[in-house]
C-alpha cells in the first residue's frame, strides 16, 4: 500500500469514522448505566475479558503465526460500532443499550486497545524484535480513538441537525473505507492468501460464532430481556474492523497483523445475518403460538 495513504490517509479516515460514532452518542447514553448497571457490566465483561481471553486461547490452540495471533488480539480488543446498532434495529434488539455499550466500549478501548496490542506483541513476538510499539504509538492509538469520539459528541450536543445530516455520509464512508482496506490488505498479501485463509479463516469463523453466542446466552443467563440479549449479541459479535485495520497497518506497520480483521469483517456480516434470521424465526414461532392460543380460547 502507498506509504502516504498508510501514514496520513488511514489515521484521518479513522478520525472521521470515530467522529461519526460520536455523532450518534450523547451524555445520556453514558448516564443510562445508572438505570441498568448490570446490563452494561455484563456486556463489558464479555467484551473486555471473555473475548480477549478466547482470542488468546484460539491463537494458541490453532498455533497461529505470531503476526496473525497479534492481529486476532487487536481485533478482539477493538470496540463495536454503528453496524451493531443497525443489526439491532433490523432484528429487534435494544438499540438504546447498543448505543450505550458502543459509547462505553469506544472510550474504554482507547485505553485497553494499546495495552492489548503491547502485551500481544511482547508475548507472541518475543523471538522477533522487528515489530514493536513505542510509547508515542500508544498515545497515537489513544488520540485516534478518544478525541474524535469526544469531538463528535460535542458537535452532536451543539449542532444536532448537522450531526444527524452527517451520520449517513459517514456510515457510507466507513463501509467504503473498510472495503478498500480489506481489499488492499488481501492483495498486498496475495501470495500468502491461501495459507492465511486456511489458518485464520477457521479461527475467525469460530471466534465470530463464539462471540455472538456469548453475547446472547450470557445476558440470558443473567435474566436480561430478549431485546437486551440481542443487543449484546450484536455489540459483542460485531467489531469495528476499521479500527483494528488502521491500528495494524498505520500504527503497528504490518499488513499481516491486519489480515484477521480483514477476514473477520466479511465473516461477521454473514454470521450476524444468520443469527438475525434465527431471531426472526423465533419471533414467528412465538407469534404463531400466541395466535394458536387466541384461536383456541372460548
Amino acid at each position: 500500500m502507498d506509504s502516504a495513504f498508510i501514514t496520513i490517509g488511514m489515521p484521518i479516515a479513522l478520525v472521521i469514522i470515530m467522529m461519526g460514532l460520536g455523532f450518534e452518542v450523547t451524555l445520556n447514553d453514558f448516564k443510562r448505566v445508572k438505570e441498568h448497571p448490570k446490563n452494561v457490566i455484563i456486556a463489558l465483561f464479555c467484551q473486555l475479558i471473555l473475548l480477549i481471553s478466547i482470542a488468546f486461547c484460539l491463537a494458541k490452540l490453532f498455533k497461529l503465526e505470531p503476526l496473525l495471533a497479534v492481529g486476532l488480539m487487536v481485533l478482539a480488543a477493538s470496540p463495536g460500532g454503528s453496524t451493531a446498532n443497525l443489526f439491532s434495529y433490523l432484528f429487534k434488539g435494544d438499540i438504546a443499550l447498543n448505543i450505550t455499550l458502543t459509547a462505553f466500549n469506544s472510550v474504554i478501548a482507547a485505553f485497553t486497545l494499546p495495552l492489548v496490542a503491547t502485551l500481544s506483541l511482547t508475548y507472541f513476538m518475543r523471538e522477533n524484535t522487528v515489530i514493536g510499539i513505542q510509547f508515542d504509538k500508544l498515545i497515537q492509538v489513544f488520540l485516534l480513538i478518544l478525541l474524535p469520539l469526544v469531538f463528535g459528541m460535542l458537535i452532536r450536543a451543539k449542532k444536532p441537525n448537522f450531526a444527524k445530516m452527517m451520520e449517513k455520509f459517514i456510515k457510507y464512508f466507513s463501509v467504503i473505507f473498510l472495503i478498500l482496506i480489506c481489499v488492499g490488505a488481501l492483495i498486498k498479501e496475495g501470495d500468502k492468501l491461501g495459507v492465511y485463509f486456511s489458518s485464520v479463516g477457521v479461527v475467525c469463523a469460530l471466534f465470530c460464532g463464539i462471540s455472538l453466542s456469548i453475547g446472547y446466552f450470557i445476558p440470558k443467563l443473567f435474566k436480561m430481556t430478549e431485546a437486551e440479549s440481542r443487543a449484546c449479541a450484536f455489540e459483542i459479535g460485531i467489531h469495528n474492523s476499521s479500527v483494528a485495520l488502521t491500528i495494524a497497518i498505520s500504527v503497528l506497520g504490518s499488513v499481516t497483523i491486519a489480515i484477521p480483521a480483514a477476514v473477520y469483517s466479511v465473516i461477521m456480516i454473514f454470521f450476524a445475518f444468520a443469527v438475525g434470521l434465527i431471531f426472526k424465526a423465533k419471533d414467528r414461532r412465538q407469534m404463531n403460538s400466541l395466535y394458536s392460543r387466541y384461536s383456541e380460547s372460548p
